[in-house]
């Protein structure tokens, strides 16, 4: 059965998308058919490094779920770390999987080995990246986070320096916090995890990749198990006519 997922870049920009859409062609599945979106460049913020700016793309993250799900997407992926909205996006949806980037490797990363760490651009992202490992139930798996003190848009400026330090603090985070999986918190340090692992000989978990495979599983076992997010307690819908009488979802803009 055709998988149809949708990548959201919840930034107003399209400076990354087209190089996720080549990843997401590179390793898909054969079946799997993938689009990706992102919000109008010069409407609102083309990084969300601050939590402020996490939070004035929320209503029109969640709006764009929604209408990925009208639009028949079998999935959609919210493309950031922070993991922006994502209960929010899975109560907006009838049957639609949703998942996001730190759930999804953090997942993959406890299955693969006995600790992680956490690779991010800055400091600043390490409050709240620590409290959603700490929401996932993964505490006690978390081995460190590094930073590699660069923004959003400077990991793809000179490849081989941001190489040279996620080489350096993954090393660091082996040798002395104990980390047997890297991750790497962020969806703009895409194209480094496949030499980057060869070299230092533990996964290394790309933040854009592992969404999208985890999307393509959850989609498979909701097509052929039945198995989907559990509408009966926290990712219940509002009411109805509490949407229709909030006029939420009339001005969906995509």
């Amino acid at each position: 059965m055709t998988k149809k997922i949708l990548f959201i870049n919840p930034l107003h920009t399209e400076v990354f998308d087209e190089e996720f859409r080549a990843q997401f062609e590179r390793y898909k599945s054969p079946d799997t058919v993938v689009d990706i979106v992102s919000f109008a460049s010069g409407e609102g913020p083309i990084h969300l490094e601050y939590n402020c700016y996490e939070a004035m793309v929320i209503p029109e993250l969640i709006r764009t779920v929604k209408k990925a799900e009208e639009d028949g997407y079998d999935a959609a992926i919210i493309g950031c770390f922070y993991d922006p909205a994502l209960r929010a996006c899975r109560e907006v949806t009838e049957k639609m999987v949703v998942t996001a980037p730190a759930e999804a490797a953090l997942h993959i990363a406890t299955t693969l080995g006995e600790s992680f760490s956490i690779l991010v651009g800055r400091k600043k992202w390490i409050p709240e990246m620590k409290e959603n490992v700490h929401k996932y139930g993964f505490g006690d798996k978390l081995a460190s986070f590094k930073s590699l003190d660069l923004g959003v848009h400077d990991f793809q400026k000179d490849h081989e320096e941001t190489k040279r330090r996620i080489r350096k603090a993954a090393n660091e985070a082996i040798e002395k916090d104990g980390a047997d999986v890297i991750v790497l918190g962020c969806t703009a340090e895409f194209g480094f995890f496949e030499s980057l692992q060869q070299e230092l000989g533990v996964p290394v978990i790309d933040a854009s990749l592992s969404p999208f495979k985890y999307a393509e599983f959850l989609v498979e076992v909701k097509q052929k198990l039945s198995w989907t997010h559990s509408k009966k307690v926290g990712y219940q819908s509002p009411p109805v006519h509490e949407v229709k009488d909030f006029k939420l979802f009339e001005t969906t803009k995509i």
